[in-house]
């Protein structure tokens, strides 16, 4: 058999393993990653291949997944022309993208349901967005960052600054990151375009005490420590311990000395409260699409529920003329401006802030939503308040 049709092969074996879980299981990435670990006998640029074909598949899986049964060939030629041109995929797509390009309706690879949730989604760019896959994104932790580009170059990597932010740094291609010295000596973080605007919509000044609510892994929090200087303190809450021990060696590479965490909620008060809360993910489908599959009507309401408590919650640890900050990566209005409008509502002694930056975005109501297309970024939500 020649080493394409292998590759076909071996495609199609692990669609099949992939098939019945990719309409159900929100660690579909794990799974995936786990599938292609346990074929040792392939290479690194198998796995690259593969895993391109893989999430290719599930991105434009209403024009895939019906053909696999009857006409698996076309499924395969479908697969390679939708696929991105690599050094590991241009030899399966020179021998599979044959004919004409798949053409539909793109609105199809959006689950019907959401567009009463975000109608701009399906249309225009944001809709183009959706369907190429977002770059990989790093925030430069260093004032000079000409060794951090010197390496990249060494590396031969494709890279370009963001118009939008100096501390943006995009990567096309696949990388390891954390491979690199900038890496191990703490000069970039990864995190996404999108998430970096939200602390720099928002102006957070120098000097302040802040809380990170909903910490995770510290991305923000991170950047939230570098916003506030040496002079400022920033305390990381999570309810995971796993989560903060990752925030920990984090900062720990980073040289940060002003940031501590902490499982439990206490009772200061603080300058600065953020609350980037749990949401459904639905601005991240470019970067997971998976979660299109998965994700429900239901798993939005409970998430704003959640998001409502969380807000509630955390506010009260603001002072008086101190500045709650409520993020998502949510394109849902159900999750964004429909939880600040009810906040607002119940909290007289909150008033919506002008935003210090808004990128070319513009505000509705107290809320600013980051569209993906613009800067090529994730889709994210913000809302300034500030305490009387």
């Amino acid at each position: 058999m020649s080493v394409a049709g292998n590759q076909q092969r071996v495609f199609l074996q692990l669609l099949a393993r992939l098939r019945p879980h990719w309409h159900r299981d929100v660690s579909l990435p794990a799974r995936i990653q786990q599938l292609l670990a346990a074929h040792r006998s392939f290479g690194s640029r198998d796995r690259r291949l593969y895993r391109e074909l893989i999430y290719t598949t599930v991105r434009f899986l209403p024009w895939i997944e019906p053909l696999l049964d009857s006409q698996p060939e076309e499924t395969v030629r479908r697969v390679a022309w939708l696929s991105a041109e690599t050094p590991a995929t241009h030899a399966f797509r020179a021998a599979f993208a044959a004919g004409d390009p798949p053409r539909g309706d793109q609105t199809e690879l959006l689950p019907v349901w959401f567009r009463s949730h975000c109608a701009r989604l399906f249309a225009g760019e944001e809709l183009a967005a959706q369907l190429r896959r977002a770059p990989l994104w790093l925030r430069l932790q260093t004032a000079d960052p000409a060794h951090v580009f010197a390496e990249f170059d060494a590396l031969g990597w494709t890279w370009r600054r963001a118009s939008a932010s100096p501390s943006a740094v995009g990567v096309l291609g696949e990388v390891d990151v954390s491979s690199t010295y900038s890496w191990r000596t703490g000069k970039i973080e990864v995190q996404d375009l999108g998430s970096q605007l939200i602390l720099s919509a928002v102006g957070v000044n120098p000097g302040g005490h802040w809380l990170d609510a909903c910490a995770g892994a510290g991305g923000k929090t991170l950047q939230l420590a570098r916003l506030v200087g040496g002079s400022g303190q920033v305390d990381a809450h999570d309810v995971r311990p796993a989560a903060l021990a990752e925030l920990r060696t984090r900062v720990s590479r980073a040289g940060i000395k002003h940031v501590r965490t902490c499982t439990a909620p206490g009772t200061d008060r603080y300058d600065g409260v953020l609350v980037d809360a749990p949401c459904s993910g639905t601005g991240t489908w470019r970067r997971a699409p998976h979660l299109k599959w998965v994700t429900t009507d239901a798993h939005i309401a409970r998430a704003a529920q959640t998001q409502a408590a969380l807000l509630r919650q955390f506010a009260a640890q603001v002072k008086p003329g101190g500045q709650l900050v409520y993020a998502t990566c949510s394109l849902s209005g159900q999750e964004n401006l429909d939880v600040v409008a009810a906040f607002l509502a119940e909290h007289r002694e909150f008033h919506a802030e002008p935003f210090a930056n808004t990128f070319g975005f513009e505000p509705d109501g107290a809320g600013l939503t980051i569209w993906p297309a613009r800067h090529d970024s994730d889709g994210f939500f913000v809302a300034s308040l500030r305490r009387q």
